[in-house]
């Protein structure tokens, strides 16, 4: 594993960290909206998993790029 395969793995960590920080800022957000507004929480639950979803897509983008990026050379 050269230079460049240690690069991509940090940057395939680096893209896993954001996506758990902004998943669990997600969740946080939905649970204090939630709790300030019971009656609304059927669509901040949908809010929250379909953001989630587009989050952890991005995340497995940023991996696969960051292992393909390794290949290089």
């Amino acid at each position: 594993m050269g230079v460049f395969g240690s690069i991509a793995a940090i940057g395939a960590g680096i893209a896993v960290l954001g996506a758990g920080l902004g998943i669990g800022r997600i969740g946080g957000s939905a649970v204090e909206g939630i709790a300030r507004n019971p009656e609304a929480s059927g669509k901040i639950q949908t809010a929250m998993i379909i953001a989630a979803a587009l989050i952890e897509g991005v995340a497995l983008f940023g991996v696969v790029v960051g292992f393909l990026g390794g290949k290089v050379g």
